[in-house]
């Protein structure tokens, strides 16, 4: 699995126009799921994302995971980050399937919600606009094969 994990002041998904998820404080996070994953990525990743310390302490060092700074979460599926770019046309058959990619992408965001994160999301496969105003900016890329 791979996502890009912003750090934001606020965050939203809309769908039709009409806003589905929204959150204060906390990560916005691009979640892709590699053909290849299983159970066992998606449970890493959501303890990285639960567990990263990159909000800052009293002293202003990136010290602070996002239980302790009252973060919420807002996780969108995005295939995309699995694109190979080697020609000018990016193709995308390292993403996993929806009927693969679903369950995996619901597991991450039921492993946050079990450490007691306020999570919001998007809708698997639709066509959405995601709007935040980035905090720092702070942006990691975390991938599963490198954790």
């Amino acid at each position: 699995m791979r996502a890009v994990l912003t750090r934001v002041d606020n965050a939203s998904v809309s769908i039709g126009g009409e806003v589905k998820s929204s959150i204060g404080k906390g990560f916005l996070v691009l979640l892709g799921v590699h053909q290849e994953d299983e159970e066992k990525e998606a449970i890493k990743i959501a303890d990285k994302i639960c567990g990263l310390r990159i909000f800052h302490d009293d002293e202003g060092k990136m010290n602070v995971n996002p239980a302790d700074a009252g973060a919420e979460l807002l996780i969108i599926s995005q295939f995309t980050l699995f694109a190979d770019c080697k020609s000018r046309r990016p193709g995308f058959s390292k993403a996993a399937r929806s009927d693969k990619a679903i369950p995996l992408y619901e597991k991450v965001i039921a492993e946050c919600e079990a450490r007691g994160f306020k999570v919001g999301t998007g809708e698997f496969g639709a066509e959405m606009k995601v709007e935040s105003v980035n905090d720092g900016p702070v942006t990691i890329i975390l991938d599963t094969k490198e954790l």
